[in-house]
């Protein structure tokens, strides 16, 4: 590990545990982050004083117990290594004050109390974490503001966010916003954190990362054009382990021609995002060891390479198309609130959810995601429904005729025979995707080629066969 992040990972840990007291409020919250470069010469240049505030629930100092950050890395300074904290609830009369030593490895030890400050009648509530480190201000913002742009994608209801950076602490000097986002770009309060997940992820992707304010002209038409999937899988409760959800969503998009003159286009991988007690967190290796065991091929991929960079993972695809992006999001939360609650979901858990989501994108979207040998007989679809047109059209028994334009949806005097080909072929590849969804030892042959539209029945065997790749279309 570079001694350049040891101490921006500190303080990730630090505003997750804000952000964490802001959503377990049930007011409207406000997280700030400032980070101040004081040039004036009493003061060594290269220290950044940090100030991490929010208004949430009040600070449990159980919180710091299992802090750590050594103050030199390498024989080289980090940070000074105490924190000062305030906080307070609203039903405190005073503000508390405390300084934490973490280099003190006995907890009893490592926090002084430091004189409170009155209220005076006021209620509020909220905490305020400061500490000095040195680093460039650089080196310290780009990964704090890669956390804000990922926690956007939980688009938690009840929490605005800002990271402020100065330069200075004179009364001229210019405080420049680099991050804020607005309660009024938040979702609605009775969304599910799926529902907010899967709109947070169409957002990522619509402005590149959360790197603009608005969707990209050049990549997107409209937000209606994603094809997005999702699936949750529970855990429950036992005895010594707390149970937990996982959410997985998973957004494909085809880009418009203009994408070639955006400069934040893709590269044709497929980042992962995902969250740990929404948090964003490092890909887990259990949850790296699910991607690999996917079975990509029978949804028409083919994984050539799965690239960890300390915990930020992209999928490498073999014949991908360069007009496809596809971004995974993974969010595995306990049913109830465990501050120390270490154990995560397990491989099969985070399977099931990637695989409940693919299927998802399966049943919404006809002809999609659909293994080689599916498109193969998906291949011989437009002559067998001309065929089968031709048979309707050419039949001299107008009741034969009638009723299979009425099966199809067609009134008899009112059709032409390019409509009851599309028809025909939209209903052969919807079966063919429904056996697709099927396990493979319930998929059967097709005893019939008419069926009822309300049937569960599927009528195509499906198989493994090698050299699967991506498709949109059957064209």
């Amino acid at each position: 590990m570079e001694i350049t992040a040891v101490a921006p990972k500190f303080l990730l840990q630090l505003i997750s545990s804000a952000f964490q007291r802001c959503r377990l409020s049930e007011d409207l919250c406000r997280l700030s982050v400032l980070l101040l470069h004081d040039q004036s010469t009493d003061k060594d240049p290269s220290i950044t004083s940090v100030s991490i505030s929010d208004t949430g629930i009040g600070c449990n100092l159980e919180q710091f117990q299992d802090l750590r950050c050594p103050r030199e890395f390498n024989g080289v300074k980090i940070w000074d290594g105490l924190l000062s904290v305030k906080t307070t609830c609203f039903t405190d009369d005073e503000v508390y004050c405390y300084h934490i030593n973490l280099e003190d490895y006995i907890s009893n030890k490592r926090l002084k109390r430091q004189p409170s400050q009155a209220k005076n009648g006021a209620k509020f509530s909220g905490t305020e974490v400061s500490l000095s480190v040195f680093g460039s201000m650089d080196v310290l913002m780009a990964p704090i503001l890669g956390f804000f742009q990922k926690m956007l994608v939980l688009h938690i209801p009840n929490v605005t966010m800002d990271l402020m950076v100065k330069q200075g602490d004179s009364p001229g000097t210019q405080t420049q916003y680099v991050f804020a986002v607005n309660a009024d770009k938040t979702p609605c309060f009775t969304a599910t954190n799926l529902e907010r997940l899967k709109f947070g992820l169409e957002n990522y992707v619509l402005r590149h990362g959360n790197c603009l304010d608005t969707m990209c002209d050049y990549c997107f038409s409209e937000r209606e054009h994603l094809k997005v999937g999702s699936g949750i899988v529970c855990h429950e409760d036992r005895p010594k382990r707390v149970g937990g959800t996982m959410e997985v969503v998973i957004v494909i998009s085809d880009l418009l021609d203009s994408t070639q003159h955006c400069s934040r286009s893709c590269d044709g991988k497929t980042e992962v995002l995902y969250f740990d007690n929404f948090s964003p967190s490092p890909v887990p290796h259990f949850a790296l060891s699910a991607l690999k065991k996917i079975d990509w091929k029978s949804y028409g991929l083919i994984l050539a390479n799965v690239n960890d960079q300390d915990g930020h993972v992209f999928l490498e695809w073999e014949n991908f198309p360069s007009f496809v992006q596809i971004e995974i999001a993974l969010h595995w939360y306990h049913n109830q609130h465990a501050t120390r609650q270490k154990n995560g979901p397990g491989i099969n858990l985070v399977k099931k959810g990637i695989k409940s989501a693919l299927n998802d994108l399966k049943a919404k979207h006809e002809g999609f995601l659909l293994s080689s040998h599916a498109r193969k007989i998906c291949s011989y679809v437009p002559d067998l429904a001309r065929s089968i047109a031709g048979l309707i059209f050419s039949s001299t028994d107008l009741d034969f005729q009638g009723d299979c334009l009425s099966v199809l949806g067609f009134q008899p005097l009112e059709v032409e025979r390019e409509a009851v080909e599309d028809c025909i072929q939209r209903k052969i590849v919807t079966v063919i995707g429904m056996n697709e969804r099927k396990p493979q030892k319930d998929q059967e042959a097709a005893p019939f080629l008419f069926f009822d539209g309300d049937s569960e029945t599927s009528y195509f065997e499906d198989e493994e066969v090698e050299g699967e790749y991506y498709s949109t279309s059957l064209e």
